[in-house]
């Protein structure tokens, strides 16, 4: 395997998605999760006992298949575009058997997704960093257009988040930003010990969505929904908690732009 830093991060939440499906009481199940971490020679270990960065992922997951199965819903051939996707499967959870899929990472990365994970006609893998401006003009446009930025923008910088928003709005005059972020706190304090492990900090991110305005006037700020709201379907205990504003505003979240 030559994946190297945030790139083997693609691996850990496949590895907690994969896990969780096979839980008696999973809240999502993904078959594509499991055959793969069944294929893949990797020390899963750490990723094993680190429970913060599992309830992450789930969380995530949750909350993200939600808003995009809504999506899909509400524009049943729409074109998904999954900037720095991993080794995601959302589209093996969420196909509706019409809508159009493009996963963008780092030619190392979308190698290695290849390897396991095969594009399909309606599936396209493109080689590209998200900051490079050559991916979008391998996007088929067909009707509304979804941008979907997981687990990316706390390992960037200010520009890079900027550079990512100026690219969508140079090349598609109409679409919705579903945009994960960290809030600063977390930022300098969050510790996943297997996220850790692949040498890999988290170096950026804002408390309000509605700030990534500020880099782009032509993007509106929808909403921000919040990772609790996944944890909270997910362990229906942490409902006596998650409210507590001190609590809630540490947590990452999805910010909603449309343009």
């Amino acid at each position: 395997m030559n994946l190297e830093g945030v790139e083997k991060t693609m691996l850990l939440t496949l590895f907690a998605k994969a896990k969780h499906s096979q839980e008696k009481n999973h809240k999502f199940y993904d078959s594509k999760a499991i055959e793969v971490i069944s294929k893949v020679d990797y020390d899963f270990s750490k990723a094993e006992k680190d429970t913060q960065m599992q309830f992450g992922t789930i969380s995530r997951t949750i909350v993200l298949d939600k808003m995009v199965g809504d999506y899909i819903s509400a524009h049943p051939e729409c074109t998904v575009v999954n900037i720095a996707s991993g080794m995601d499967t959302r589209f093996n959870r969420l196909d509706n058997g019409r809508i159009n899929w493009y996963n963008v990472d780092l030619e190392n990365s979308a190698s290695y997704r290849l390897k396991y994970i095969e594009d399909t006609e309606r599936v396209k893998t493109l080689a590209y960093s998200a900051m490079d401006p050559n991916w979008a003009d391998e996007i088929i446009i067909r009707n509304d257009v979804l941008f979907i930025v997981e687990g990316l923008t706390m390992y960037l910088n200010q520009r890079d988040v900027e550079d990512i928003l100026n690219i969508i709005d140079a090349n598609f005059d109409k679409c919705t930003v579903f945009m994960e972020i960290m809030p600063p706190a977390s930022v300098k304090k969050t510790k996943e010990v297997s996220i850790e492990d692949t040498d890999t900090k988290f170096t950026w991110g804002v408390d309000k969505g509605h700030e990534l305005t500020k880099f782009n006037g032509n993007f509106k700020w929808i909403r921000d929904v919040n990772l609790f709201d996944g944890s909270n379907v997910y362990k229906p205990i942490t409902r006596l908690f998650t409210w507590i504003p001190p609590i809630r505003n540490r947590m990452d979240y999805i910010a909603v732009l449309e343009k």
